[in-house]
Order: C-alpha cells, then sequence, then structure tokens
C-alpha cells in the first residue's frame, strides 16, 4: 500500500498500477477499514462535531463499520450536513481511475462502456489519473423539481446527434449525479421533499447496487455510500419517505440538539465568524455567552415556539455576530477604542432571533418580535435565579434582603436610564449611583475585573426587573429602570414601550 502511495506522481498506466501492488476495494470497505485504523490510533474522525461523543458517534461508527447506507434524521441545525461532509475525512487520499472516464472508472473493474472499451484496445499501457477523495463527495438537496434524469440520467438526443450516434448507443447517455459519484459518498439531504415516484428510482441503487437508465439493457453495478437527511417535521408537513425506500437505508441515526450550555457555547465560538480586529476590541463575557446559549434553550422549551420544527443551532451562531456587531456600532458612535459587551445588547440580536424560530399561532398573535423579546428576558431570569438569590425568597424571609436597598431607593422615585449609545465611563458612572448594587457584586462574586463587576451589576437590575421587582422599559433607544409600583400607576410597561426597530435607532 505504501508503496503506490508514495509513488502516486509516477504511476500513469494500468501497467504500472499493477506493478506498484494496488488492491482495489470498495467505498465502504474504505470507509470502515479507514474508521477502524483512527480509532486504533486514538484519533477523532469527526473533529468539530460537540455533544454527540455518547449519541450519535457510537451509532454512526457502528453504521460505518457495518458498511451501511446511512439515514440522519433530525430537526434543522443538528450538524447532519456537517456530519456527512465530514465522511470523506475517512476515504483514501487518492483513488486511480480511467483517465477521461464519467463516471470513475476503476481501472481493474471498469463498468462504463467508455473504460471498457479502452482498456481492451490499450491494454496495460491504458491511462489512468488519481482522484482526490475531496472529488469524490457529491450533495444534492432534494427538492420537488428534482427528477430521475438529474439523479439518474437521461439519453441526450444533441450528444446523439453531435456524434453521430445512434439512440441505442450507450455513449448516447448523460449520466446523472448518481452514476457520476461512482466510488464515493453521496448525499441526498431533505429526502422527503423528493417526490414518491423519484424516491422509486432508487430502489435497485439501494438494493441491487445497479441502474437502468430508459429503455437500455445495460446495468451500472456503481458503488457508492449514500448518506440520506430527513427532517422529522418533513414526514407531516410537506412528504414522507416511501416505505419500501426506508427500508432499504440499513442505519437510520437520530441527532438532537445540544443538552448543555458548555457544548452549545463550543459549538457557537466554533462557527461564529467574528472578525479578529472586533475581537480585540469588544471583550465578550462568559456571562454573556451563557445568555446567548440560554436564549436558544428557553425558545425550544416555549410554548409560542413551534417545537415540531425546531430551533436551530444558527440562532445562537448568528445572535453571537449580532452581539458583536451592536456592541461594534457603540464604539462607532462614541469614539471609544474597546468596550465590553452588555446586558442590554443582547436585545441588539432579536433580528437573529425572529428569522430562526416558527411560531405557533398564539405566538403570530403576539408577533415575533415581541416574542423574542421576552426570550431574551426568560433567559436572563433563569441565569439570574441560578445565580443570585431568589427576590421572592428572600422579601418573605426574616432576614433583610440583600437586593432591599435597591428597592427602597427606586420606591423613592429615582429611576436609572441606560442608552445603547453611553461611553463606557457613563455606563460605570449609572450604575454605581445605585446604592449597595456593587456590594451584592461584591458578596457573591469578589474577584470579578471592573467591567465584569459593571456587567453583572446590570445583570443584577435586569434579573430584578424579569422576576418582578422593577419596572423595566424599553424608551427609544434606551432601557429605563424604575419602581414596579410607580410605574404601574403611570401605565407603563415593558411590552407597551418595547419596538423592535426602536433599538437600533439613533439617540434622540
Amino acid at each position: 500500500m505504501k508503496n503506490y502511495l508514495n509513488n502516486i506522481p509516477k504511476i500513469k498506466t494500468l501497467g504500472e498500477l499493477i506493478d506498484a501492488g494496488y488492491k482495489q476495494r470498495s467505498v465502504k470497505t474504505e470507509l470502515r477499514e479507514n474508521l477502524i485504523k483512527a480509532l486504533n490510533n486514538g484519533q477523532n474522525p469527526f473533529p468539530g462535531i460537540f455533544g454527540y461523543d455518547e449519541t450519535v458517534i457510537p451509532d454512526l461508527e457502528k453504521a460505518i463499520l457495518s458498511r451501511h447506507n446511512i439515514l440522519l434524521l433530525g430537526l434543522r441545525g443538528q450538524a447532519k450536513t456537517r456530519i456527512a461532509r465530514q465522511l470523506t475525512n475517512l476515504l483514501d487520499e487518492f483513488i486511480p481511475i480511467v483517465k477521461g472516464t464519467e463516471i470513475n472508472d476503476d481501472p481493474f473493474d471498469p463498468i462504463s462502456g467508455f473504460a471498457k472499451d479502452k482498456i481492451s484496445r490499450d491494454g496495460n499501457n491504458t491511462e489512468i489519473e488519481w482522484l482526490h477523495r475531496s472529488n469524490r463527495y457529491t450533495e444534492k438537496l432534494a427538492t420537488p423539481d428534482v427528477t430521475v434524469a438529474d439523479l439518474i440520467g437521461d439519453l441526450d438526443p444533441i450528444k446523439a446527434a453531435s456524434n453521430k450516434l445512434n439512440y441505442s448507443d450507450e455513449r448516447a447517455i448523460h449520466f446523472g449525479l448518481i452514476p457520476r459519484s461512482h466510488r464515493s459518498i453521496f448525499v441526498l439531504n431533505e429526502i422527503p421533499d423528493l417526490q414518491a415516484r423519484i424516491q422509486v428510482s432508487l430502489f435497485n441503487i439501494l438494493q441491487e447496487e445497479d441502474i437502468q437508465i430508459r429503455g437500455f439493457k445495460m446495468r451500472l453495478p456503481l458503488d457508492i455510500a449514500f448518506v440520506f437527511t430527513a427532517n422529522p417535521e418533513d414526514y407531516t408537513n410537506r412528504g414522507s419517505i416511501v416505505t419500501p425506500l426506508k427500508d432499504r437505508i440499513e442505519s437510520q441515526i437520530l441527532t438532537h440538539y445540544p443538552r448543555s450550555i458548555e457544548v452549545s457555547k463550543k459549538i457557537t465560538r466554533q462557527e461564529a465568524v467574528i472578525p479578529e480586529d472586533i475581537k480585540e476590541k469588544i471583550r465578550v463575557s462568559g456571562l454573556i455567552e451563557d445568555l446567548i446559549e440560554q436564549i436558544a434553550f428557553e425558545a425550544r422549551a416555549s410554548e409560542l415556539v413551534d417545537s415540531k420544527s425546531g430551533v436551530s443551532a444558527r440562532l445562537t451562531i448568528t445572535a453571537f455576530e449580532n452581539l458583536f456587531s451592536t456592541a461594534h456600532r457603540r464604539i462607532l458612535k462614541t469614539g471609544e477604542d474597546k468596550t465590553s459587551a452588555r446586558i442590554s445588547d443582547l436585545y441588539g440580536v432579536i433580528p437573529a432571533i425572529t428569522g430562526k424560530i416558527e411560531l405557533v399561532y398564539e405566538g403570530e398573535q403576539e408577533g415575533p418580535s415581541k416574542v423574542a423579546f421576552n426570550l431574551i428576558g426568560k433567559a436572563i431570569r433563569s441565569t439570574f435565579l441560578q445565580m443570585f438569590p431568589t427576590p421572592q425568597n428572600t422579601k418573605k424571609g426574616k432576614e433583610k434582603s440583600v437586593y432591599s436597598d435597591i428597592m427602597e431607593w427606586y420606591g423613592k422615585g429615582n429611576y436609572t436610564d441606560f442608552l445603547n449609545t453611553s461611553t463606557n465611563m457613563v455606563y460605570a458612572e449609572t450604575l454605581r449611583n445605585i446604592p449597595r448594587l456593587d456590594d451584592i457584586i461584591k458578596k457573591y462574586y469578589p474577584e470579578l475585573s471592573d467591567d465584569e463587576k459593571n456587567l453583572y451589576m446590570e445583570f443584577v437590575l435586569h434579573g430584578l426587573a424579569e422576576c418582578s421587582m422593577l419596572s423595566k422599559s424599553k424608551i427609544e433607544s434606551r432601557f429605563q429602570f424604575r419602581d414596579l409600583i410607580s410605574s404601574m400607576f403611570s401605565g407603563k410597561s415593558e411590552q407597551d414601550d418595547f419596538d423592535a426597530d426602536d433599538f437600533t435607532d439613533d439617540e434622540k
């Protein structure tokens, strides 16, 4: 094996390939043996896939070891396509093909008329070329307009006329995507979207591993590893996988969303595209990252969001990118060199949320922007209750509440405004004007830096508002915190004041 790998640039003919000791093997055998080698060497064949170590990856490895075609079944944004694309890592780096072939003919086992004729004519002098594994992957999105000709092939009258061929000549056939994926991995995404009659055309390929094109007697024994992906929602909303086809797909593997905040953060950090110069200017605390991920967890549990549609991991990825952009916009407005992401910046990610959630009827009545606003609030509340004492419990106890000084200060008619474009100095001064707020942070999180102390102080205010201890109103380009009772008498509420378009308005 090493002999021919070391001499790939020099091997140009079938005879040289035979002398080099090349041994032919099927694509599924390649995947299997290279996976065994990777596992024996302690290598991870699926880098960058997080949260599936104990669930999806073991099932996937068993399917590969069994030489199975695979169906990845799961909601959107669960890395199904990413997993399929990484299967190419388990292919041999190069394989030999007959030079000029359309369907990657194996020099030792040609299947097309072109390759058979060439080998019969030239023998050991048959020219070969080397195909890299990156070119052995084909991906097709199933849509209702996909035809049998697209996938399998069809008679090409223009080709026949140009080459003066009889319509019964195999050379008059234009091969579809599947024959052209011979000795490769073929991925068909969202297969329920494929019309039933088109799915039927795949029966023979999966069972007998060959195809027939129209009335031609030819049969092509294709060597392909198939990977199909599907969303369970498709089974009811748009279509289904016909039973005989599903029966021919040997392994069905269920995917899922991240089950912890930490795993979700790893995915977001890996996938989010943030320019390096922006990363240097904007500091994002771990608390902000947790809140971004918690928004997605809250959305998946919300009664207003369609659970069958799912909440893609792309929500947190685009939200994370929007968070940086919100803070970057503030830098551009204030002229400062650096800043830290704030709790109020979370509301700048609303456009990233509204496009990533499908709402049920009640959610549509509320409106996507309002639902997104409330999801951020729920994320703040659930995280706040994990990090700080519950306000309601301390209020009912005999001991003085840690928040009592803050509540009394607001009860005297004081209020706090946080402008979206306020400078770092103004932001810090606004927080430190609230009595005993910094003492709460020192008590529970004494090791924080100054920037993080400011963030945590703002977080406490938002947390108290979400626990119905303070009133939080969105007024034009700022948030305002007031005593809850006085705001009720004034008729102010965060829902009444909230308008998604206001968040990006310039300060008035």
